[in-house]
């Protein structure tokens, strides 16, 4: 690492998320100054909201980008490319943007980055393992049934600490990896069934497993309140990206790292460890 990537300071968008905050540790760990952004935190930002773009941005060498609700939702592509740009203008040298395997959605998300000016690498991750134990899963996984329309594909699961890994080794490489996509997926090949019945043996704890089209999984978000157009998205997602066209590995995580990706069995005994299952 130079002198100048240890004083290299990083923006993190949607620091409090699954990845962000891992990012966040991991830059840290890496010795570099990490400026931490989210709605609600002190440095404050919202995609919605252009005003909290430029003040977030100033100061900052390099950005990493998570658009919510999902890189490929409406509106992402024109968000993501404005605030690319912007950065840009603002001196920003590097940007990471956090993307999802197999998702055409996404495409367009990923080319205003790449026509943005800076250096940039899209990192393209698998399925999170911290699926399971954070985020809309959760109170499933705790009561007792997963109802989820991810029928019998297999996903490579990732942990998200080794997608922040990659994440800071590409804004600290220099020019290893501008420029490039990165895919990235865990070491092995798992159905969602096989990934609960994991969850259930090292929890102790009977936990099922319930697969259900995508069209019936949308109703039901949209009886709990989720906007109607936003369900619509999630079910196209769905029906696009749980079709199997991620049934392979690669070796993004071994290239940028040098390792091998963390086991989702790992993840699995830590998460029982801390009682994130419990009922």
């Amino acid at each position: 690492m130079t002198t100048d990537t240890v004083k290299m300071t990083v923006l993190v968008t949607g620091a409090t998320g699954r990845v962000g905050r891992r990012v966040v540790e991991s830059a840290e760990a890496a010795g570099l100054t990490v400026r931490p952004a989210s709605r609600a935190g002190a440095v404050r930002f919202d995609w919605a909201d252009r005003s909290t773009w430029a003040d977030a941005l100033r100061g900052a060498d390099a950005a990493h980008l998570a658009h919510l609700p999902d890189v490929g939702a409406p509106g992402a592509a024109e968000a993501v490319g404005a605030f690319a740009r912007l950065a840009v203008e603002l001196g920003v040298r590097r940007l990471t943007l956090l993307s999802a395997r197999g998702e055409p959605q996404a495409h367009a998300t990923e080319q205003a980055v790449r026509d943005s000016g800076a250096g940039w690498t899209v990192v393209r991750a698998a399925w999170f393992a911290q699926n399971f134990s954070e985020g809309p899963l959760l109170d499933g996984m705790r009561g007792g049934e997963l109802v989820f329309p991810g029928g019998e594909v297999l996903e490579p699961f990732i942990d998200t600490r080794d997608i922040a890994d990659v994440v800071v080794a590409a804004l600290t490489g220099g020019d290893r990896f501008a420029g490039r996509t990165l895919d990235l997926t865990g070491p092995r090949l798992l159905s969602f069934r096989e990934a609960v019945a994991e969850v259930s043996g090292a929890a102790g704890r009977d936990i099922a497993y319930v697969p259900v089209p995508a069209r019936d999984y949308g109703a039901a978000l949209r009886e709990f309140g989720v906007p109607a157009a936003e369900a619509e998205f999630l079910v196209e997602l769905f029906e696009t990206n749980l079709d199997g066209r991620n049934a392979v590995l690669s070796e993004g995580v071994r290239e940028a790292l040098g390792r091998e990706p963390r086991d989702f069995s790992d993840y699995v005994k830590e998460c029982a460890g801390a009682g994130i299952w419990s009922a």
